[in-house]
């Protein structure tokens, strides 16, 4: 008995990399999948069927269920049709993946509104195009997991990810808030952030200085692709039922749990404050809470997925 049995996933951005890897573990634990990519280019450029259907392929080779499907999660009617064709290939739907995503990275001073609209309308739209298509059938059948896929480049920030990044950390609010809305009706929505070994990853420009590039070489060695795999199947699962709303980073055998935005110092003033007591009191009291700018180093050139 595998720990998805009976069940029906729809997971995108699946012909590659960390969404190809919870597809196939997905698969082996019993559920039937819908393999959605529609094989663009990094940058979200092109249009190929060949991977979608080739890793459907694979999972029917190896004894599973699926079918491949070739849309984008930034177009809503194709994620309708994603739903339509779960309940009319498999019978129902019960688990949404999405792992689909491009990048067009730039400084912010050099970032084009094209390039930060194509990136929102993959990530960020996608995740609601593709999660409020099937909320309506998971509140019917109460019951339903949408695991949600964040980035550290969301959650920490990194250079020259304004796009990426403020898409990515969208995604978290939005599923706090689903998990919100529908805690009562047998439905979770939870966070991924993986640090893997990835085509998106490796498309991140290796540091110039050669001690730091070494040292990135090395995690993204470490970093497979496949062990995000078995916490995505776990979310998915009926067991995971009391897990909701969390936020979770993952690089190889390390996993970490993410709290949510809380007050970390607070200052009050009877009366109110002038700028003047601001400068004088106020911020030399919050200072020490401050977030330093350099806390994202341990985690450089590795966001992604």
């Amino acid at each position: 008995m595998g720990m998805l049995d009976g069940r029906v996933a729809i997971c995108t951005g699946a012909a590659r990399g960390v969404g190809a890897e919870v597809a196939k573990l997905m698969a082996k634990e019993g559920a039937k999948v819908v393999i959605v990519d529609p094989g663009v280019g990094g940058g979200g450029e092109g249009g190929d069927q060949r991977p979608a259907q080739a890793m459907a392929d694979e999972i029917k080779a190896a004894g599973g269920e699926a079918a491949a499907n070739f849309g984008s999660v930034a177009k809503f009617d194709d994620c309708l049709k994603m739903v339509q064709q779960a309940r009319d290939t498999f019978g129902g739907l019960h688990i949404v993946f999405n792992a689909a995503g491009i990048l067009r990275d730039k400084m912010f001073h050099n970032m084009f509104p094209e390039d930060w609209q194509a990136v929102i309308d993959v990530h960020l739209t996608g995740h609601f195009n593709i999660n409020r298509a099937a909320i309506n059938l998971f509140r019917e059948q109460n019951y339903g997991r949408m695991i949600l896929v964040s980035s550290t480049s969301g959650l920490l920030g990194n250079i020259g990810q304004t796009n990426y990044g403020a898409a990515k950390l969208g995604i978290v609010a939005m599923a706090r808030i689903i998990a919100m809305e529908n805690a009562t009706r047998g439905i979770t929505a939870n966070v991924i952030a993986p640090s893997a070994d990835t085509r998106m990853t490796r498309s991140v420009p290796t540091p110039k200085d050669p001690a730091a590039a070494a040292i990135r070489e090395e995690r993204l060695r470490r970093s497979r692709a496949d062990a995000i795999a078995p916490l995505c199947v776990f979310l998915a699962s009926e067991q995971a039922g009391y897990v909701n709303g969390q936020v979770f980073h993952q690089r190889a055998s390390e996993l970490s749990l993410y709290g949510h935005m809380r007050p970390v110092r607070m200052v009050h003033h009877h009366g109110g404050w002038t700028p003047e007591l601001i400068a004088e009191v106020a911020m030399p009291s919050l200072q020490s809470g401050f977030t330093s700018l350099d806390s994202r180093t341990v985690h450089s050139g590795l966001p992604m997925e």
